[in-house]
């Protein structure tokens, strides 16, 4: 642990030692905590009942507080949430931020005011976190609702066809089951703050109507310098160096994969096994030409967007998504062209899912050619995005100041054009100097159990071993008890084998106890991770009964589904469980929190 620095000492009536012994005690506390802490001492100096706490201790019997309930996969809605949350605290108004598997759903029936912020996953699936609560919204177990005022947010991606499709079902539900809309639901695709921003303005508006409590902030707090809370967050990153960029599979393999590590140097961002590190990625010179040449636009001619003007070659190096083809973007250029419009139609998914699949935006601006101004173009993209990726280091292993990542360069050839990967491409790409604006995304779902004692399984094949790299480091040097059971795969055996050494060195050591390989094309039936567990399912289903924990990372459309119904299948052979009980075996691991997912 670092040495604690002196505190500022001007907070009234605290002298330096309780200000040292205050800042360890808020070490390491999110924002939304240390919030919370803030009106809690408010309320302590004022005699008063404290935001957040117990539904009776907050309010009045006939007016409960508000309960902001939010199901994240990435982090978007947990951040959104959180931010609503603050607002209420600031205005004294009584709350509590709920995560949707820590929800009682017998509470719902007692609800008098919710907002819901919820994402949805992949092609419309609900968020890990909220599997258990959507399932019984919409099951013949909700109870009705004619009491509740709600308002629902929905983030989705577009490039999806089953955009925010989780947000929307659980807004109609609600509705169906009695309760009142507050207000329209909001529906945001990757550029958050464009639907965000104004729906919480409006959440907020109307819970100051509906609670009937005294408006009254918190009283200030000067700020403590906490250490280990960074200043750099998603929206304002840091410059990071990169320390090392080798590549780490065969010449002759099918796919490039990186090993990097950043240093977090100077930052103060601090890491978990489990976390993700947030990428903003930066387009080509050679990218942005390819766009400008294809319209005939000039780079320099100017465009505006939420009132900034920029030179269009800035807008398509730094601030607008290039590679992925979303809804918005197939609509504008539908406006010329039917053939687009049809796929556009109500009912025609199918076609508008093979689309999104298949192109990309500058594919399409090569087939239609579009007479698009510079603001035609800027106003067609969304905005760009930052990449998630999951860290593969332990700070206890390589110190706090440091993060290494696993990354695929996605790079391939499709409809007579050559794509790379935004981030991976520019990670890939950028040579000496390279300074990657990076930040730190916490993933509270996907940790570690903390008994050591207890035994873990990782299903991690390609990139998502990434953060098991993490976890074997980090058992290893905490000197856990438990054992580690690693299942990998990938193409091949030769040139796919990603850190290699460092699983057969932990073999070694004892930091690994299995180690069960799939390489897919080395043999001539495929063989995937979920075979394996297969034919190791009566050992897993027993470490599983015993109490181990189960984690799974990668992709979400193809690996991650398969090995769930892999899961149930072993329960159902091994534990003697009906199709229904081996399902609801699974549900309770996730719902323990003993099968964690990272999936994308």
């Amino acid at each position: 642990m670092n040495a604690v620095s002196r505190p500022d000492t001007t907070v009234s009536g605290l002298d330096e030692d309780k200000l040292v012994l205050l800042q360890e005690l808020v070490r390491g506390l999110s924002p939304a905590q240390l919030y919370a802490v803030a009106a809690h001492s408010a309320a302590l100096a004022e005699q008063r009942p404290a935001v957040g706490r117990s539904l009776a201790a907050v309010a009045p019997a006939s007016k409960p507080p508000a309960t902001v309930l939010y199901g994240s996969q990435t982090g978007n809605a947990k951040r959104l949430a959180e931010r609503l949350m603050r607002q209420l605290e600031s205005e004294g108004l009584p709350a509590r931020l709920v995560r949707a598997d820590a929800y009682r759903s017998r509470d719902l029936a007692q609800e008098r005011l919710l907002f819901v912020v919820i994402s949805t996953q992949g092609d419309g699936e609900p968020p890990d976190d909220a599997r258990g609560l959507f399932d019984f919204l919409t099951g013949k177990r909700a109870p009705a609702l004619s009491q509740l005022s709600f308002a629902v947010l929905g983030l989705g991606d577009s490039s999806y066809p089953e955009f925010c499709a989780i947000g929307r079902a659980i807004d109609a539900r609600l509705a169906e089951l009695g309760a009142s809309r507050l207000f329209a639901a909001g529906e945001a695709d990757l550029d958050i703050d464009e639907v965000a921003a104004p729906w919480l303005d409006e959440a907020l508006v109307r819970a100051r109507e509906q609670l009937s409590v005294a408006s009254h902030a918190p009283a200030s707090i000067h700020a403590l310098p906490v250490a280990t809370v960074s200043t750099y967050t998603r929206e304002t990153p840091f410059a990071a160096a990169v320390l090392a960029n080798q590549r780490i599979v065969a010449r002759d393999s099918e796919r490039e994969v990186r090993h990097l590590e950043i240093s977090l140097a100077g930052s103060g961002l601090r890491y978990q096994p489990g976390d993700a590190l947030g990428i903003w990625p930066e387009h080509s010179p050679a990218d942005v030409a390819a766009w400008l040449e294809v319209l005939g636009l000039d780079a320099e001619a100017p465009a505006n967007r939420a009132g900034r003007e920029l030179p269009l070659s800035r807008w398509l190096s730094t601030e607008l998504e290039l590679t992925r083809l979303s809804r918005p973007f197939v609509a504008a250029l539908a406006l010329a062209d039917s053939d687009l419009a049809e796929a556009l139609a109500p009912g025609n998914q199918a076609a508008l899912s093979s689309l999104l699949r298949e192109y990309r935006p500058l594919d399409l601006l090569h087939r239609y050619r579009p007479r698009w101004s510079a603001q035609q173009l800027v106003d067609a993209l969304r905005v760009q995005t930052p990449r998630l990726y999951s860290i593969a280091s332990s700070p206890l292993a390589v110190g706090e100041e440091e993060a290494h990542l696993t990354v695929t360069v996605v790079d391939f050839i499709a409809h007579g054009l050559s794509h790379r990967g935004a981030a991976s491409g520019f990670l890939a790409d950028g040579g000496e100097g390279l300074a990657p604006r990076v930040f730190v995304e916490s993933n509270e779902r996907f940790r570690l159990p903390e008994d050591p004692s207890r035994d873990i399984v990782m299903i991690g094949p390609g990139t998502g071993v990434a953060p098991f790299r993490a976890f074997v480091q980090e058992r290893r040097e905490r000197g856990a008890s438990g054992r580690q059971w690693l299942f990998f795969g990938n193409r091949h055996s030769r040139s796919d084998f990603l850190y290699q050494t460092e699983w057969q060195e932990a073999l070694r050591d004892g930091s690994l106890h299995r180690l069960d390989l799939a390489f897919s094309r080395d043999q001539r039936e495929k063989i995937y991770v979920q075979h394996r567990l297969r034919e190791c399912g009566a050992e897993l289903y027993d470490w599983l009964s015993a109490g181990a924990y189960l984690y799974v990372c990668g992709d979400a459309e193809a690996m991650a589904k398969d090995v769930h119904a892999t899961l149930i299948d072993i329960a159902q052979v091994h534990g003697g469980r009906s199709p229904e009980g081996a399902r609801e075996w699974l549900d309770d691991l996730l719902k323990q929190g003993r099968y964690a997912r990272d999936v994308y």
